[in-house]
């Protein structure tokens, strides 16, 4: 697996850590040409604020891939509404941010980019700025006109998919219905086979019932919602173990020989996988007919320009994206 792929980079937020994590990027060697849809001035800006020496050179999209080189940002140009100043949000770029966004995701599309990676925005100051904007991963699934997208987390060794995501606990139980679990499985099982090249991938799949509902008498959810799809999808040749209580699943009994876990909700699997993994864990958006990758923190608007950006997560989400685009199917 040789090929070069063109990978887009979204700095996100520009008065966040974004725009240091890319710059900072530019200096690592990397298995892929990576382009930062992004204001050039900004990061030319950041990387003298930082005390990087980097070029930034504007990509010609007719030119052909190249290996990256250390040193030097291809960069997609996409201009700033309003000057920025690290660390202070200003909601004149709201639809910047929005803008390098539909950029990349319009070059997944048709071909010009293999994946996006994304670091991370701020929803308050999009909000601010009159703009209704819940997550990426709606406006990806809105620009790609897909019904239905799932929220990986991952990290070295372990992979949790979520059934719902940011629900109030109290609501989990009615979101969890047999039509969903059967989309959201679905989904997982077929982007383990088309992105991640898995023939005949293993998933776990969580009970949402303390002990999976001992056999009713904690919760009937497993036993008249669960239990009914995970049975169907196993009779249509699909590897699924569950529902399993979560509180074993997460044990290397179980995990030595799966490829993925499916959380029934947000606070189920999460908290695993960051104490496995904080750092490194990225954010895979399961669903999508592109590939998009992210890092799984936030803006940490304080450390914008200080040089103390920990570039761990955001690697780990390009390597993903470099490695998915590899072994894509179609």
């Amino acid at each position: 697996m040789t090929n070069i792929h063109r990978i887009a980079v979204t700095p996100g937020e520009p008065a966040g850590i974004g725009p240091d994590l890319v710059v900072s990027l530019a200096q690592q060697a990397l298995d892929a040409e990576i382009v930062a849809v992004a204001d050039p001035e900004l990061l030319r800006q950041r990387a003298r604020q930082l005390g990087l020496d980097i070029e930034i050179a504007i990509l010609d999209p007719k030119q052909s891939i190249q290996p990256h080189q250390p040193g030097r940002l291809w960069v997609d140009p996409i201009p700033l509404k309003h000057a920025c100043q690290a660390g202070v949000l200003d909601p004149a770029n709201a639809h910047y941010v929005l803008d390098t966004l539909a950029h990349a995701t319009d070059g997944c599309m048709d071909g010009r980019y293999a994946a996006m990676v994304t670091a991370p925005v701020h929803k308050g100051v999009i909000n601010d700025a009159g703009v209704s904007f819940s997550g990426h991963t709606e406006f990806l699934a809105e620009r790609t006109d897909t019904e239905l997208v799932v929220m990986m987390l991952t990290a070295p060794g372990l992979r949790v998919a979520l059934a719902t995501t940011h629900l109030p606990l109290r609501d989990v139980a009615d979101a969890i219905t047999q039509p969903l679990l059967d989309k959201v499985i679905r989904i997982l099982h077929q982007d383990m086979r088309d992105k991640y090249g898995i023939d005949q991938p293993k998933i776990l799949i969580c009970g949402l019932n303390p002990h999976a509902g001992e056999d009713g008498h904690l919760g009937r959810e497993e036993l008249d919602i669960m239990i009914p799809v995970i049975d169907k999808l196993r009779q249509q040749g699909m590897n699924l173990v569950g529902p399993l209580p979560a509180d074993t699943l997460y044990v290397p009994r179980f995990l030595n020989d799966a490829d993925a876990t499916l959380a029934m909700y947000h606070d189920q699997g999460l908290p695993v996988l960051k104490h496995k993994g904080f750092g490194q864990a990225i954010n895979v958006t399961l669903g999508l007919p592109i590939i998009r990758t992210s890092v799984d923190h936030g803006t940490a608007i304080d450390l914008a320009g200080t040089g103390k950006a920990d570039t761990g997560s955001l690697i780990a989400a390009l390597d993903a994206a470099i490695d998915m685009a590899q072994r894509r199917r179609h």
